[in-house]
Protein backbone atom coordinates (compact mmCIF):
# COMPACT_ATOMS: atom_id res chain seq x y z
CA UNK A 1 0.00 0.00 0.00
CA UNK A 2 1.43 3.10 -1.02
CA UNK A 3 2.51 5.61 1.94
CA UNK A 4 0.51 8.31 2.39
CA UNK A 5 3.29 12.28 2.21
CA UNK A 6 2.65 13.49 5.48
CA UNK A 7 2.79 17.25 5.70
CA UNK A 8 4.47 18.48 8.26
CA UNK A 9 3.19 21.91 10.42
CA UNK A 10 5.71 24.46 10.68
CA UNK A 11 7.09 26.03 13.76
CA UNK A 12 6.61 30.17 13.91
CA UNK A 13 10.03 30.24 16.07
CA UNK A 14 13.40 32.48 15.44
CA UNK A 15 14.26 32.55 11.67
CA UNK A 16 17.68 30.63 11.33
CA UNK A 17 16.04 27.97 14.62
CA UNK A 18 12.73 27.89 12.09
CA UNK A 19 14.26 26.77 8.97
CA UNK A 20 16.15 24.17 11.22
CA UNK A 21 13.36 22.48 12.82
CA UNK A 22 11.27 22.52 9.89
CA UNK A 23 14.24 20.95 7.54
CA UNK A 24 14.78 18.19 10.51
CA UNK A 25 10.80 17.83 10.60
CA UNK A 26 10.51 17.32 6.18
CA UNK A 27 13.70 14.84 6.58
CA UNK A 28 12.20 12.42 9.23
CA UNK A 29 9.03 12.46 7.28
CA UNK A 30 10.12 12.11 4.00
CA UNK A 31 13.44 10.41 4.09
CA UNK A 32 13.35 8.33 7.42
CA UNK A 33 9.47 7.60 6.84
CA UNK A 34 8.72 8.20 10.37
CA UNK A 35 4.92 8.16 10.93
CA UNK A 36 2.65 11.19 11.56
CA UNK A 37 2.72 10.46 15.08
CA UNK A 38 6.19 10.20 15.72
CA UNK A 39 7.23 13.42 13.72
CA UNK A 40 4.16 15.24 16.01
CA UNK A 41 6.01 14.02 19.39
CA UNK A 42 9.51 15.50 17.55
CA UNK A 43 7.52 18.96 16.56
CA UNK A 44 6.34 19.07 20.21
CA UNK A 45 9.46 18.43 22.01
CA UNK A 46 11.23 20.91 19.82
CA UNK A 47 8.64 23.52 20.10
CA UNK A 48 9.45 23.28 23.92
CA UNK A 49 13.01 23.66 23.16
CA UNK A 50 12.68 26.26 20.84
CA UNK A 51 10.75 28.36 23.72
CA UNK A 52 13.21 27.88 26.37
CA UNK A 53 16.18 28.58 23.85
CA UNK A 54 15.19 32.36 23.44
CA UNK A 55 18.08 34.63 22.00
CA UNK A 56 20.75 31.64 22.84
CA UNK A 57 22.00 30.02 20.06
CA UNK A 58 22.03 26.78 19.07
CA UNK A 59 25.14 26.18 17.65
CA UNK A 60 27.18 27.93 21.06
CA UNK A 61 25.42 25.42 23.39
CA UNK A 62 27.40 23.88 25.87
CA UNK A 63 27.08 20.69 27.89
CA UNK A 64 26.27 23.18 31.27
CA UNK A 65 23.33 25.01 29.21
CA UNK A 66 21.52 21.97 28.00
CA UNK A 67 21.73 20.42 31.26
CA UNK A 68 20.10 23.79 32.70
CA UNK A 69 17.70 22.98 30.20
CA UNK A 70 16.60 19.75 31.07
CA UNK A 71 16.67 21.02 34.92
CA UNK A 72 14.33 23.75 33.03
CA UNK A 73 11.61 20.80 32.06
CA UNK A 74 12.10 19.35 35.17
CA UNK A 75 10.67 22.23 37.09
CA UNK A 76 7.41 22.16 34.82
CA UNK A 77 6.05 18.54 36.30
CA UNK A 78 6.78 16.92 33.45
CA UNK A 79 6.81 13.08 33.86
CA UNK A 80 10.15 11.18 33.97
CA UNK A 81 8.74 9.00 30.13
CA UNK A 82 8.12 12.63 29.16
CA UNK A 83 12.17 14.00 30.14
CA UNK A 84 13.78 11.14 28.60
CA UNK A 85 11.70 11.43 25.08
CA UNK A 86 12.82 15.57 25.21
CA UNK A 87 16.44 14.54 26.08
CA UNK A 88 15.94 11.77 23.27
CA UNK A 89 14.17 14.50 20.62
CA UNK A 90 17.45 16.65 21.16
CA UNK A 91 20.02 14.04 20.49
CA UNK A 92 18.42 12.71 16.91
CA UNK A 93 18.03 17.11 16.12
CA UNK A 94 21.60 17.50 16.81
CA UNK A 95 22.92 14.66 15.13
CA UNK A 96 20.80 15.81 12.36
CA UNK A 97 22.30 19.36 12.58
CA UNK A 98 25.55 17.60 12.44
CA UNK A 99 24.74 15.88 8.92
CA UNK A 100 24.30 19.54 7.79
CA UNK A 101 27.16 20.71 9.11
CA UNK A 102 25.52 23.19 11.36
CA UNK A 103 27.36 21.57 14.64
CA UNK A 104 30.72 20.23 14.77
CA UNK A 105 29.90 18.11 17.66
CA UNK A 106 26.57 16.73 19.42
CA UNK A 107 26.49 18.32 23.13
CA UNK A 108 23.13 16.45 23.46
CA UNK A 109 24.88 12.87 23.19
CA UNK A 110 26.12 13.74 27.23
CA UNK A 111 22.62 14.28 28.69
CA UNK A 112 21.81 11.63 31.35
CA UNK A 113 20.67 7.82 29.71
CA UNK A 114 16.95 7.18 29.55
CA UNK A 115 17.05 4.53 32.72
CA UNK A 116 17.85 7.43 34.67
CA UNK A 117 14.20 9.30 34.27
CA UNK A 118 12.26 5.76 34.20
CA UNK A 119 9.72 4.97 36.80
CA UNK A 120 6.97 2.23 37.35
CA UNK A 121 4.00 2.29 35.29
CA UNK A 122 1.07 3.58 36.87
CA UNK A 123 -1.43 0.49 37.01
CA UNK A 124 -5.14 0.01 37.67
CA UNK A 125 -6.36 -2.57 40.51
CA UNK A 126 -8.61 -5.51 38.83
CA UNK A 127 -11.51 -4.14 40.82
CA UNK A 128 -10.84 -1.05 39.31
CA UNK A 129 -10.81 -2.69 35.72
CA UNK A 130 -14.61 -4.11 36.80
CA UNK A 131 -15.25 -0.81 37.47
CA UNK A 132 -14.15 0.98 34.79
CA UNK A 133 -15.74 -1.18 32.40
CA UNK A 134 -19.19 -0.73 33.91
CA UNK A 135 -18.94 2.94 33.58
CA UNK A 136 -20.50 3.13 30.07
CA UNK A 137 -24.62 3.41 30.68
CA UNK A 138 -27.68 4.43 28.50
CA UNK A 139 -27.25 8.07 29.27
CA UNK A 140 -23.74 7.66 27.35
CA UNK A 141 -24.47 8.40 23.47
CA UNK A 142 -22.42 5.34 21.91
CA UNK A 143 -22.32 3.80 25.57
CA UNK A 144 -21.72 -0.09 23.68
CA UNK A 145 -18.95 1.12 21.08
CA UNK A 146 -17.34 2.63 24.61
CA UNK A 147 -17.44 -0.57 26.34
CA UNK A 148 -16.50 -2.14 23.51
CA UNK A 149 -13.36 -0.08 23.65
CA UNK A 150 -12.45 -0.47 27.07
CA UNK A 151 -12.97 -4.09 27.17
CA UNK A 152 -9.76 -4.41 23.61
CA UNK A 153 -7.80 -2.04 25.36
CA UNK A 154 -7.68 -4.29 28.46
CA UNK A 155 -8.01 -7.71 26.32
CA UNK A 156 -5.17 -6.83 24.27
CA UNK A 157 -2.75 -4.41 25.97
CA UNK A 158 -3.08 -2.42 22.62
CA UNK A 159 -1.96 1.42 22.47
CA UNK A 160 -4.40 4.25 21.32
CA UNK A 161 -2.40 4.33 18.15
CA UNK A 162 -3.18 0.24 17.54
CA UNK A 163 -7.01 0.93 18.32
CA UNK A 164 -7.93 3.42 16.71
CA UNK A 165 -6.17 1.89 13.50
CA UNK A 166 -8.01 -1.25 14.36
CA UNK A 167 -10.47 -2.54 11.35
CA UNK A 168 -12.89 -5.09 10.77
CA UNK A 169 -10.67 -6.94 9.25
CA UNK A 170 -8.39 -7.76 11.89
CA UNK A 171 -10.79 -8.93 14.87
CA UNK A 172 -11.43 -12.29 14.37
CA UNK A 173 -13.57 -13.57 16.67
CA UNK A 174 -14.47 -16.79 15.35
CA UNK A 175 -10.59 -17.46 16.38
CA UNK A 176 -10.77 -15.12 19.57
CA UNK A 177 -7.80 -13.27 18.65
CA UNK A 178 -7.40 -9.78 16.47
CA UNK A 179 -4.19 -8.78 14.73
CA UNK A 180 -2.48 -5.34 15.71
CA UNK A 181 -0.55 -3.11 13.88
CA UNK A 182 2.24 -1.79 16.14
CA UNK A 183 5.07 0.54 15.66
CA UNK A 184 6.84 0.00 12.49
CA UNK A 185 4.01 -1.65 10.69
CA UNK A 186 4.90 -4.81 12.76
CA UNK A 187 1.60 -7.20 13.25
CA UNK A 188 1.26 -9.68 15.67
CA UNK A 189 -2.01 -11.78 16.96
CA UNK A 190 -3.68 -11.25 20.20
CA UNK A 191 -5.93 -13.34 21.89
CA UNK A 192 -9.54 -12.18 22.83
CA UNK A 193 -11.33 -13.02 25.95
CA UNK A 194 -15.21 -13.69 26.29
CA UNK A 195 -16.17 -10.26 27.56
CA UNK A 196 -14.22 -8.68 24.72
CA UNK A 197 -15.65 -10.84 22.29
CA UNK A 198 -19.25 -10.05 23.08
CA UNK A 199 -18.75 -6.61 23.99
CA UNK A 200 -17.48 -5.71 20.12
CA UNK A 201 -20.34 -8.00 19.08
CA UNK A 202 -22.86 -6.03 20.84
CA UNK A 203 -21.41 -2.91 19.72
CA UNK A 204 -20.99 -4.48 15.61
CA UNK A 205 -24.97 -5.43 15.98
CA UNK A 206 -26.80 -2.44 17.37
CA UNK A 207 -25.06 0.19 17.64
CA UNK A 208 -22.46 0.73 14.60
CA UNK A 209 -24.63 0.05 11.84
CA UNK A 210 -26.74 3.19 13.14
CA UNK A 211 -23.31 5.35 13.00
CA UNK A 212 -23.00 4.07 9.64
CA UNK A 213 -26.28 5.17 8.84
CA UNK A 214 -26.08 8.69 10.22
CA UNK A 215 -22.82 9.16 7.69
CA UNK A 216 -24.82 8.22 5.14
CA UNK A 217 -27.93 10.63 5.77
CA UNK A 218 -25.48 13.52 5.75
CA UNK A 219 -23.82 12.62 2.40
CA UNK A 220 -26.95 12.11 0.23
CA UNK A 221 -28.00 15.72 2.72
CA UNK A 222 -24.75 17.00 0.93
CA UNK A 223 -25.40 15.28 -2.01
CA UNK A 224 -28.90 16.99 -2.60
CA UNK A 225 -28.43 20.27 -2.26
CA UNK A 226 -24.73 20.82 -3.56
CA UNK A 227 -23.16 18.69 -5.39
CA UNK A 228 -26.19 18.36 -7.81
CA UNK A 229 -28.56 21.20 -6.76
CA UNK A 230 -30.74 21.17 -10.50
CA UNK A 231 -31.11 17.19 -10.15
CA UNK A 232 -34.30 16.16 -8.20
CA UNK A 233 -33.35 12.66 -8.45
CA UNK A 234 -29.74 12.25 -7.66
CA UNK A 235 -27.64 9.14 -8.01
CA UNK A 236 -28.33 7.18 -4.65
CA UNK A 237 -26.10 4.55 -5.53
CA UNK A 238 -23.03 6.84 -6.26
CA UNK A 239 -23.80 8.64 -2.59
CA UNK A 240 -24.16 5.23 -0.77
CA UNK A 241 -20.86 4.33 -2.15
CA UNK A 242 -19.11 8.05 -1.10
CA UNK A 243 -20.41 7.96 2.39
CA UNK A 244 -19.48 4.74 3.00
CA UNK A 245 -16.24 5.92 1.85
CA UNK A 246 -16.63 7.16 5.32
CA UNK A 247 -15.79 4.05 6.27
CA UNK A 248 -13.94 3.02 3.34
CA UNK A 249 -10.99 1.60 5.65
CA UNK A 250 -13.45 -0.78 7.37
CA UNK A 251 -12.36 0.38 10.46
CA UNK A 252 -13.64 -0.98 13.52
CA UNK A 253 -14.40 2.08 15.87
CA UNK A 254 -16.59 4.67 14.56
CA UNK A 255 -17.41 8.22 15.84
CA UNK A 256 -20.69 8.91 16.04
CA UNK A 257 -21.37 10.06 12.73
CA UNK A 258 -19.60 7.08 11.25
CA UNK A 259 -15.86 8.81 10.65
CA UNK A 260 -12.49 7.43 11.64
CA UNK A 261 -12.48 7.72 15.25
CA UNK A 262 -9.70 10.07 16.82
CA UNK A 263 -7.18 9.16 18.98
CA UNK A 264 -8.11 12.35 21.46
CA UNK A 265 -11.08 11.25 21.40
CA UNK A 266 -10.40 7.85 23.08
CA UNK A 267 -8.55 9.69 25.89
CA UNK A 268 -11.63 12.05 26.13
CA UNK A 269 -13.31 8.97 27.04
CA UNK A 270 -11.09 7.31 28.83
CA UNK A 271 -10.75 10.18 31.39
CA UNK A 272 -14.73 10.69 31.50
CA UNK A 273 -14.92 7.28 32.59
CA UNK A 274 -12.15 6.86 34.86
CA UNK A 275 -13.89 10.15 36.83
CA UNK A 276 -17.35 8.78 37.02
CA UNK A 277 -15.76 5.44 39.10
CA UNK A 278 -13.26 7.63 40.94
CA UNK A 279 -10.51 6.27 39.30
CA UNK A 280 -7.28 8.57 39.65
CA UNK A 281 -7.19 11.64 37.29
CA UNK A 282 -3.70 10.44 35.84
CA UNK A 283 -5.63 7.41 33.77
CA UNK A 284 -4.58 7.55 30.37
CA UNK A 285 -5.50 5.03 27.57
CA UNK A 286 -1.40 3.71 28.22
CA UNK A 287 -2.96 2.94 31.56
CA UNK A 288 -4.92 -0.24 30.24
CA UNK A 289 -1.83 -1.17 28.60
CA UNK A 290 0.18 -0.96 31.93
CA UNK A 291 -2.44 -2.73 33.28
CA UNK A 292 -2.65 -5.53 30.85
CA UNK A 293 1.14 -6.30 31.01
CA UNK A 294 1.31 -6.26 35.17
CA UNK A 295 -2.46 -8.40 35.77
CA UNK A 296 -0.88 -11.05 33.06
CA UNK A 297 2.53 -11.24 34.45
CA UNK A 298 0.89 -10.84 38.16
CA UNK A 299 -1.56 -14.01 37.19
CA UNK A 300 1.65 -15.89 35.92
CA UNK A 301 2.11 -15.65 32.43
CA UNK A 302 5.35 -15.67 30.76
CA UNK A 303 7.41 -12.70 30.26
CA UNK A 304 7.93 -13.90 26.48
CA UNK A 305 4.85 -14.43 26.00
CA UNK A 306 3.74 -10.97 27.98
CA UNK A 307 6.47 -9.37 25.23
CA UNK A 308 4.70 -10.88 22.08
CA UNK A 309 1.84 -9.77 23.06
CA UNK A 310 3.00 -5.61 23.54
CA UNK A 311 4.63 -6.06 20.72
CA UNK A 312 8.29 -5.27 22.04
CA UNK A 313 11.03 -5.13 20.42
CA UNK A 314 13.29 -6.54 23.43
CA UNK A 315 12.31 -8.21 26.27
CA UNK A 316 14.07 -5.52 28.70
CA UNK A 317 11.08 -3.08 27.71
CA UNK A 318 8.83 -5.71 29.27
CA UNK A 319 10.97 -6.08 32.29
CA UNK A 320 9.76 -3.07 34.06
CA UNK A 321 6.24 -4.86 34.51
CA UNK A 322 7.40 -7.22 36.51
CA UNK A 323 7.00 -5.47 39.87
CA UNK A 324 3.98 -7.36 41.52
CA UNK A 325 0.98 -5.09 43.31
CA UNK A 326 2.08 -4.49 47.26
CA UNK A 327 -0.74 -6.53 48.25
CA UNK A 328 0.55 -10.18 47.22
CA UNK A 329 4.18 -9.18 48.15
CA UNK A 330 2.77 -8.31 51.69
CA UNK A 331 0.88 -11.80 51.36
CA UNK A 332 3.88 -13.49 50.41
CA UNK A 333 6.48 -11.53 53.10
CA UNK A 334 4.03 -12.60 55.81
CA UNK A 335 3.54 -16.13 55.10
CA UNK A 336 7.19 -17.16 53.86
CA UNK A 337 9.19 -14.65 56.35
CA UNK A 338 10.38 -16.09 59.98
CA UNK A 339 8.96 -12.76 61.33
CA UNK A 340 6.58 -11.44 59.29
Amino acid sequence: MRRKKLTVKRIEAQPVQQVWVNSFLEYIAGECMLSENTVAAYRRDLLRFLTWLKDREIPQLTIRELADYVDWLFRQSLAPATLARHIASLRVFFRYLQLENVLKDNPAELLGSQKLWERMPQVLTPNQVEQLMEAPNEDDRLYLRDRAILEMFYATGCRVSEIVNLRLQDVHLNERNCRCTGKGNKQRLVPLGQKAIAAFETWLREERPLTLKRSLEKYEDYFRFSAHPDSLEPDTESATDEAIGADHEGWAFLSYRGKKLRREAIWELIKKYALRVGAPSTISPHTMRHSFATHMLSGGADLRQVQAMLGHETIATTQIYTHVDMDKLKSIHKKFHPRG
